[in-house]
């Protein structure tokens, strides 16, 4: 186991998010008209005719509001995180960049990683966009026990991540890669598929006759940061490119540092309701748009993230 806004891998980056909607206190920050660009149309007039290339390919809801409302948990930089009382990051960027194909506005609204999934299933937002995994068990709206716990959602792909572990800059334990964390504390927010993979290697400890993994969940990412540097856990877990821009960034890069490489790299998807597949394919042609236009690489490469490009995107990818 991040604006103007399931990770986290088949296994990771960011364990199916179909709990409850995001508790009282959470961070609530709206996005200002200004972080997204829409068409030739004032968004919501529904009067002029819209120049951008996908607009009519969007459900008339859309075309006449003007606005796609996205739910994310920005605490993820680069991908999603708040600067300046705005949120900002890849996802942001590139939703500017898809709103220029549609059309529209991308509204973001920050909440609890947990809370996104039921909350686009009940209508709060129309997508989810907050580097979520795409894999089975979010698409079927399954629980960790494979008990069904609601219908699921689509997912549009457009980048690509695996989980990462990180440690106290200087590495104390000397901790080489995930399997190394046997018997020992490692941090991670709570309903994450990086949460997922740490449980995963729990059990491989456990089967190879080691102690399993002390997990420790939080609630959200910078409680997990603050445990690996206190030294409470010698290892935090993370999406890679979130972990990647921690290490050079927090404390101009003297708080951490990433050991060993990626692992179960998997697609992050937008999600989408299971009944609102006008919108997601529409989405997908957009995403495929901003690909062949070059905006997509430019924003990518603007945060860092070049790593993580796709060359085209899906519908439900993961596994």
């Amino acid at each position: 186991m991040t604006a103007s806004t399931l990770c986290r891998t088949a296994a990771k980056s960011r364990i199916a998010a179909v709990c409850a909607v995001a508790v009282a206190g959470t961070l609530l920050l709206t996005a200002c008209g200004d972080q997204t660009e829409s068409g030739s149309t004032k968004a919501g007039d529904g009067t002029a005719e819209n120049s951008a290339p996908l607009f009519d390919k969007l459900p008339e809801k859309y075309q006449k509001s003007g606005v796609i409302k996205v739910g994310t948990n920005a605490e993820y930089a680069p991908m999603e995180s708040v600067e300046n009382g705005k949120i900002v990051g890849v996802d942001p960027d590139l939703a500017t960049a898809l709103g220029k194909q549609l059309g529209v506005k991308f509204e973001f609204t920050s909440g609890s990683f947990d809370g996104l999934i039921t909350a686009l299933n009940t209508g709060r937002h129309d997508i989810a966009m907050s580097s979520i995994t795409d894999n089975k068990q979010r698409q079927e709206g399954l629980d960790d026990s494979g008990k069904k716990l609601g219908k699921g959602v689509d997912f549009v792909d457009y980048f690509l991540a695996g989980t990462a572990v990180y440690t106290k800059k200087g590495n104390p334990e000397g901790i080489k890669s995930i399997e190394d964390l046997c018997g020992k504390g490692a941090a991670v927010q709570r309903g994450t598929t990086y949460e997922k993979a740490l449980q995963k290697q729990s059990k491989a400890c456990t089967d190879g006759g080691k102690k399993a993994v002390d997990i420790q969940s939080f609630e959200n990412d910078t409680e997990a940061q603050t445990r690996v540097k206190s030294g409470g856990a010698v290892a935090g877990v993370n999406d890679y490119p979130v972990a990647l821009d921690l290490a050079r960034k927090a404390n101009g890069g003297k708080d951490f540092e990433v050991v060993g490489e990626q692992v179960d790299a998997g697609p992050f998807g937008i999600a989408v309701n299971k009944d609102n597949t006008e919108l997601r394919d529409a989405l997908k042609e957009a995403v495929d748009a901003i690909i062949a236009d070059g905006s997509y690489q430019k924003v990518l490469d603007k945060w860092g993230a070049g790593t993580g490009a796709i060359d085209k995107a899906a519908v439900n990818g993961g596994k």
